[in-house]
């Protein structure tokens, strides 16, 4: 199968791209080529490359042509240039119409599990408008609502690694706490694959949730357990607290928090909403956020 991944050089798109190499598929990989966290792209002759904003309608055309699947992994970046409705709503605008002119027989959209119109959060807001887009677009779809994603590359072992690294306190995101469960990258990418090969899921809108439900500052635990650390010092941090400590952290060249991350935990990310369906068993995630599986992810 010939695959065409938008986003294909960040964090999912990396690990998806080998996966499916692995199982012989050709892959096009479409991306403005900007993103550098994590390890390289490999090399491999079923892999090939477009530069491309993903709002570019008439490029995503050329770089579907043979394709039988396109999955559209393009999301935020550390690039302040775009804007989250270019990069959600009109880049999924731009993919679908480019599916279509195309004659792609599968799409398949990954999209975050809390995904919903949102007065304070452009950010889940605008990945909603994306799956509605999706949704009505009349072609084979998939929607992947994926919950808080952890693997090599990552934002979250990447982050706190670091964090812990400097400081062994951590600040919770509300003075109670919700819960979180963690989505192995390896798990998420076999969900895609299983998305773009398995009829199960054609024309529906799954959540994607790791096995384990616990608290973020467990997962700061393990973490720091995992680097030889001592368990960080836990302090619970009221909401309206971090909110403005993110706002404050915009003029940061790397910000502590984002306004959407807050958000996220705030609400928890372990409870998927009643759009979306459950996996079958058979393909839901399996990883537990053991000591092992943090090492394979903290950069060295």
């Amino acid at each position: 199968m010939k695959i065409a991944i938008t986003g294909g050089t960040g964090f999912i798109g990396k690990h998806l791209t080998q996966y499916l190499v692995e199982r012989a598929h050709q892959v096009v990989l479409i991306s403005r080529g900007i993103y550098t966290r994590g390890k390289g792209i490999i090399t491999d002759e079923n892999i090939s490359f477009v530069r491309a904003n993903v709002t570019d309608t008439a490029i995503l055309t050329e770089a579907f042509a043979g394709c039988t699947a396109v999955v559209q992994c393009a999301g935020t970046s550390d690039d302040p240039s775009q804007t989250l409705r270019q990069v959600h709503v009109e880049g999924a605008r731009s993919a679908v119409t480019a599916a279509k002119q195309a004659g792609v027989q599968k799409f398949v959209l990954v999209s975050y599990l809390h995904a919903r119109q949102h007065q304070h959060s452009d950010y889940l807001t605008t990945k909603w408008h994306g799956e509605e887009i999706v949704k009505h677009s009349g072609l084979n779809y998939t929607i992947l609502k994926a919950g808080l994603v952890y693997g090599p590359g990552d934002h979250l072992l990447t982050n706190l690694g670091n964090l812990l690294r400097r400081l062994p306190v951590f600040a919770t995101v509300g003075v109670h706490e919700k819960t979180v469960r963690l989505v192995a990258v390896e798990d998420l990418v076999a969900v895609i694959h299983a998305a773009l090969t398995d009829d199960r899921l054609s024309r529906r809108t799954v959540a994607v949730i790791g096995p384990e439900e616990f608290r973020f500052s467990e997962a700061a635990r393990r973490i720091a357990t995992a680097m030889g650390k001592r368990s960080p010092i836990v302090l619970p941090f009221p909401v309206l607290a971090q909110r403005l400590l993110a706002l404050a952290s915009k003029i940061m060249p790397r910000p502590l928090i984002s306004t959407s991350q807050v958000q996220m935990l705030a609400d928890g990310i372990s409870t998927p909403l009643p759009d979306s369906q459950p996996l079958p068993d058979d393909l839901a995630p399996k990883t537990r956020f053991t000591e092992e599986q943090i090492r394979k992810g903290l950069p060295t």
